[in-house]
Order: C-alpha cells, then structure tokens, then sequence
C-alpha cells in the first residue's frame, strides 16, 4: 500500500502507474490521458490538474476521491468498481464521460463541463450541480431526487422518465424540464 505520498508532474502515458493501493495521496498535474488505472484501488486522494482523457478504469476503485481542475473527457466511470465508489469534482471537464447505473447520491459537481455526459439510470439523489453546463448531457431514467440544479444551466430533463421528486431548480431551469413539449417560454 501507498500511503500519503504526492505524484508531481508525472507522465503516465510513457510509465503506466503501478497497480496498488493509493491511500490519502495528492496527484498534481500528472497525465493519464488514454491510460489504463484498472484493478487499481485509490482511497482518500487528490487529484489536481490532471489530464484523465480517454483513462481506463476496469474495476478501479475510488473511494473519497476529490478531481480539483481536471480534464475527464469520454471517462468511462461505469467500468469502477461500485463498492464503495465516492468522488466529487470541482472545475472539471467531464465531457461524454459515463456514469451509467451508478450509485452517486450526494456527489458535489461544482463549475463542471458535463456537455454530452450520460447518466442512464444513475443514482444522483441528494447531488449537488453548481454552475454546471449539461449540454445535451444524457438524463433517462435517473434518480434526481432531492438533487440541486438551482445554479446549472443547459439541461433537458424529462419529468416521465426521471425521478425529480424535491429536486431543486431555479425559474430560468423550469425550460429545461419543458424540452420535450417544445413550447416556446418567453
């Protein structure tokens, strides 16, 4: 196990990351882009700056994992390990990444780019989306419940197809749960 070490500037891509146990580390502006983190198990880390682009992660494990201005475009969440599986981001580029039937309730999502993002039959009941961009982001089947949108924009939710119960959205959002009915709102 690796326990409370920091990865500085340390390109992945050249030098896989060797397979372990990552415990309370800080990785800052390391790349992973198009990397394979499979079978890998992370608790309690930082990662800050960091390109994910494209990153396997086959039954990855992330427990308590903070993304701080990192780039995850077309990351393919679904393929982690569920047990346990906890993250919050904070100015990420999330674009076209998956989190298909995940259990998520309670993630924070702070200045996110989640464009193109699929959330199929995910759990994000209790989650938190601050000033999010959900450009033609992916909502079918979600569990939305108690989920805060107050300060995103961009979404097209559908009311039939999602749980929204005590979900929070401002006035301007009201369009996006309207999409579907295409009335103009003025």
């Amino acid at each position: 196990m690796i326990e409370d070490k920091l990865f500085d500037r340390i390109d992945y891509t050249a030098d896989k990351l060797i397979v372990g146990e990552y415990e309370n580390c800080k990785f800052l502006n390391c790349n992973f882009y198009n990397g394979d983190l499979s079978h890998i198990t992370f608790r309690e880390c930082i990662f800050d700056s960091c390109d994910f682009s494209l990153a396997k992660l086959k039954n990855t494990a992330m427990n308590d994992i903070h993304f701080v201005d990192c780039k995850l475009l077309g990351v393919q969440f679904e393929e982690c390990n569920p047990f346990l599986l906890s993250f919050d981001f904070e100015n990420c580029l999330l674009k076209l990444a998956v989190f298909n039937k995940l259990k998520l309730k309670k993630t924070r999502f702070k200045n996110c780019n989640l464009q193109e993002t699929d959330f199929t039959e995910t759990d994000l009941n209790g989650s938190v989306f601050d000033n999010c961009d959900f450009q033609r982001a992916i909502f079918h089947k979600t569990n939305l419940e108690k989920a805060d949108f107050r300060s995103s924009f961009n979404y097209s939710i559908d009311p039939e197809l999602n749980r929204i119960r005590k979900a929070r959205f401002s006035r301007v959002g009201i369009v996006g749960l309207l999409d579907k009915y295409g009335i103009d709102i003025e």
